[in-house]
């Protein structure tokens, strides 16, 4: 990681990315990777100019179109959860909102295939990508709800919106070991992680979230 980060001294120093880094690491994120590009990739581009004194803050934020950039913990531990897969090569990010997980996801996958319904969100995604100089992304403005199947097999999946039901059409496009981290849920929303097996699937119900609907088409 090698990321040139915009904005103040406050914004960027070691201090406030240990805080951060030594927060989440004592509400029980345990893989030190991902702890790691926590505390490197500079949050504070994603979000407005106005919120980026509480870019390193364990909250989620507006980041417009009525969307939100999740709060740092839940970023660590769905990525912590979808490293446990067979591999690294390819994964399938639904949503990508301002950029922010998938520059994370970025850093641990060959490639990252991302799809982002708002066009808004897609192009200034785009934009903060290239700027931070990450190159293996391949992003798309489109309705992610049926996954890529184009571009499947993944070695994982993270939908980081509701969705109403389990996805299984993006369950048909893991890998074999493929793990699958999303939301499920309207009122009451439950992060939960489906695996791959040879012979089937094994679901893992996991803790309560809140996210943004996963909702179809494109805006």
């Amino acid at each position: 990681m090698n990321f040139k980060i915009p904005g103040g001294s406050g914004m960027t120093s070691a201090r406030t990315r240990t805080r951060l880094v030594e927060r989440l690491r004592s509400a029980g994120i345990a893989n030190e990777d991902v702890l790691a590009v926590i505390g490197e990739v500079p949050r504070h581009i994603f979000v407005d100019e106005a919120l980026a004194h509480r870019a390193y803050d364990d909250v989620s934020l507006p980041i417009g179109h009525n969307q939100t950039i999740s709060q740092p913990y839940i970023v660590a531990r769905m990525t912590e959860l979808v490293l446990g897969g067979p591999g690294r090569a390819r994964m399938l990010e639904i949503g990508t909102g301002c950029g922010y997980q998938t520059t994370v996801l970025a850093q641990f996958y060959k490639t990252v295939h991302s799809i982002e319904r708002i066009g808004g969100l897609a192009r200034g995604a785009r934009e903060r990508l290239v700027e931070l100089g990450v190159h293996n992304v391949r992003l798309r403005h489109g309705d992610g709800s049926r996954g890529q199947p184009e571009a499947a097999p993944f070695d994982a999946i993270m939908i980081t919106a509701a969705a109403p039901i389990v996805p299984e059409q993006l369950v048909d496009q893991l890998a074999i070991g493929g793990r699958l981290v999303f939301p499920v849920g309207v009122e009451e929303q439950e992060l939960r992680m489906i695996e791959r097996l040879d012979d089937g699937y094994a679901e893992t119900r996991l803790e309560k979230v809140r996210f943004v609907p996963l909702l179809p088409g494109v805006a």
